[in-house]
C-alpha cells in the first residue's frame, strides 16, 4: 500500500482492522465498551499504556474519542510498529517503545512511572500463565491507585467443552465466509506486508523474532481475575463477553 507520494499509513490500519474483524466480528464492540469502563474509571483525559499496541488500534480509538487523552504504545513486532509510527508521526500525545514485555525490565523504556489506564487486547494469549501472571504484577505496579486494567481476549472455560464447540464451529464458519467475501485472513496479510517495499524489512524482522506463531487460547476468565487480585488489584471481573473472547477489567 505504498503510492507514489508514499505510504498510505490510513490504509494499512484499515487493512489490518478487516483482517482482525474477519476473525472478530464484535471487535468494536470491546474497544467501544473498553473506553466506556475508562471514562466511567478514570475520565476522559487519562494517560494510558497501550499494551502490546500493534498498529495502534487502541490509542486511535482511544485519542478520537477523548482528544485530551495520551498514549505510551509498547510492542516488540517491528512491521506493527513501523505502521503505528507512521500513522502517529507527529503527534506529541503519543509516544511509542519497542520493547519485549518477557524482558524483567522492559518498563525502564517508558516515559512515565504510572498510568491511569492499562489497555490491551488480542495480544497477550502468546503468553503462557507464568509468565503472564508475572506481566500481570508488572502492570499491577504500574497503574496508579484507583487506575485501572483491562485485557480484551480470546479466554476460554474448559469446564463447557460443548459449548466451545459449537462457539468455534460457528467462528469458523464466519471466518470461512468472511474468506469468500474477500477478506484476508493472518497468514495473506503477511504475505502483502511482505511484499511491500516499504514494509518488506521490518516484517522480516518480525518473523525471525516471532516465527510462524501459533496462537492459543488464554486462561478461563476467573484465572485472570483471581491473578490480578492477587498481584494487587483490588476488584478484577468481566465486564463485556462474547461466546469466545472477554473483557476482563481490574481496578487498583
Amino acid at each position: 500500500m505504498t503510492t507514489s507520494t508514499g505510504t498510505d499509513w490510513a490504509a494499512w490500519q484499515e487493512s489490518w482492522d478487516r483482517q482482525q474483524e474477519s476473525y472478530m466480528p464484535d471487535r468494536e464492540d470491546r474497544f467501544r465498551i473498553m473506553l466506556d469502563m475508562v471514562e466511567a474509571l478514570v475520565g476522559t483525559a487519562p494517560r494510558v499504556l497501550d499494551l502490546a499496541c500493534g498498529t495502534g488500534s487502541i490509542t486511535g480509538r482511544l485519542l478520537t474519542r477523548f482528544p485530551a487523552a495520551t498514549s505510551t504504545g509498547v510492542d516488540l513486532d517491528p512491521a506493527l510498529l513501523t505502521i503505528a509510527r507512521g500513522t502517529f508521526g507527529g503527534d506529541e500525545r503519543v509516544h511509542l517503545v519497542e520493547a519485549d514485555l518477557k524482558d524483567p525490565d522492559w518498563r525502564a523504556k517508558l516515559p512515565y512511572d504510572s498510568y491511569d489506564a492499562v489497555l490491551t487486547a488480542t495480544a497477550l494469549h502468546w503468553l503462557h500463565s507464568e509468565p503472564l501472571a508475572a506481566l500481570y504484577g508488572q502492570v499491577a505496579e504500574l497503574v496508579r491507585d484507583g487506575g485501572v486494567f483491562m485485557n480484551a481476549d480470546h479466554m476460554i472455560d474448559d469446564s463447557t467443552p460443548r459449548i466451545n464447540a459449537a462457539e468455534r464451529a460457528q467462528r469458523h464458519a464466519r471466518m470461512d465466509q468472511a474468506r469468500r467475501a474477500g477478506a484476508l485472513d493472518w497468514a495473506e496479510w503477511w504475505q502483502v506486508a511482505a511484499e511491500d517495499p516499504v514494509l518488506a524489512e521490518p516484517t522480516a524482522r518480525r518473523f525471525e523474532i516471532y516465527g510462524e506463531h501459533a496462537d492459543g487460547d488464554m486462561p478461563a476468565p476467573v484465572w485472570h481475575a483471581d491473578v490480578l487480585r492477587e498481584k494487587g488489584f483490588g476488584e478484577a471481573r468481566p465486564v463485556w463477553c462474547s461466546p469466545s473472547d472477554t473483557l476482563l477489567l481490574a481496578v487498583k
